[in-house]
């Protein structure tokens, strides 16, 4: 599949945007990165008067086949447990995405479970959950060419109906194991700066789950291209995130990413396209589990926070509704024509 992603470079609306914020009435520079929060916004945009129109939250949710090796503090029957919390609106997800005016929408990309109808529910299912990677490979390449797809059409029909904000949340016991394997391959770190403890392992849990990722990564050594390491090393709700991010940057939606899992996506992203994080990309603060040293990495650079070392870690896209209405409130403030 294929992505036309133009860089949002332009120095001549930059230089607009800028001016415009330095004409209100404030000392030079005082809100800080929200005013690079703008006029990232308004390059994305392409315009000298940013706005944010039916921002969208996605959840996207799936299980993995690795679960069976014992890197997950919990059973692989959370997944779903928390897939009906979420429609239920009992997560912390749902409290800040409402509060932040937010539509959320959970994606069943490979639960292992079978949901009744429910209209915050979107059934993309691949498959009921990856095969374990430290056996073979998580997923075909047609699987991952699917979710990645599926991903796309998802946010093109978002985007047809006049979204030009949408973020990104995921749930999938085992998804840090499938995250931090992406990380490691796609990055070049050591798997010791990339894997973390997950919902809660103890020192045991850790040493197993590192064990069974450096196996795995050793299994799969020839898996080294975005694609391949996806199909590999990944999940279904990873492969679809990433055919939804791309397609976000390509029709110059602005994409809010936060949290370990999705960062990754962002990732394997850059590498396909590695204009995608700069056409569309704003991100949290990095969280748990999450080593400062990725940050020089392109999609992991943090543009704004809920507060400064507040670490909202509350997984499902729960940083997202935090941050939102930061964002929300740059924009506002652009928008209005003070002295």
């Amino acid at each position: 599949m294929h992505f036309n992603i133009a860089a949002i470079a332009d120095a001549g609306l930059e230089q607009q945007l800028s001016a415009r914020i330095d004409a209100k009435t404030k000392p030079p520079g005082s809100l800080g990165r929200l005013e690079s929060v703008a006029i990232q916004l308004g390059l994305i945009q392409r315009s000298s008067a940013p706005r944010i129109v039916a921002p969208h939250l996605l959840v996207f949710a799936a299980d993995h086949g690795v679960t069976v090796e014992g890197v997950s503090a919990y059973p692989q029957e959370v997944t779903w447990q928390m897939v009906m919390n979420f429609l239920a609106g009992g997560a912390a997800v749902n409290v800040f995405a409402s509060a932040a005016g937010l539509s959320l929408k959970v994606i069943d990309a490979g639960v292992d479970h079978a949901f009744d109808p429910h209209p915050h529910l979107v059934d993309r299912k691949i498959a009921n959950g990856t095969r374990n990677f430290a056996r073979e490979a998580a997923m075909t390449m047609t699987q991952a060419e699917e979710a990645i797809t599926a991903g796309a059409t998802l946010v093109r029909e978002l985007a047809a109906k006049g979204s030009n904000v949408i973020a990104f949340g995921e749930m999938g016991i085992g998804n840090t194991s499938a995250a931090s394997a992406l990380m490691a391959r796609l990055t070049g770190l050591p798997l010791e700066l990339c894997i973390g403890r997950g919902t809660g392992l103890d020192d045991s849990g850790l040493a197993r789950k590192r064990a069974v990722i450096e196996a795995a990564l050793a299994r799969h050594a020839g898996a080294r291209g975005p694609l391949d390491a996806l199909a590999a090393l990944g999940g279904f709700e990873i492969a679809m995130i990433c055919g939804a991010m791309l397609t976000a940057a390509e029709v110059r939606m602005v994409i809010v990413v936060d949290g370990f899992r999705p960062r990754h996506r962002a990732a394997a992203d850059t590498g396909r396209s590695r204009a995608a994080v700069g056409a569309g990309g704003l991100s949290a603060a990095p969280g748990r589990g999450q080593d400062p040293r990725f940050l020089p990495h392109p999609a992991s650079q943090p543009r704004l926070a809920a507060a400064p070392d507040a670490g909202p870690a509350g997984g499902g896209g729960a940083g997202d509704g935090v941050d939102a209405p930061h964002w929300r409130r740059r924009v506002g403030a652009d928008s209005h024509r003070g002295g």
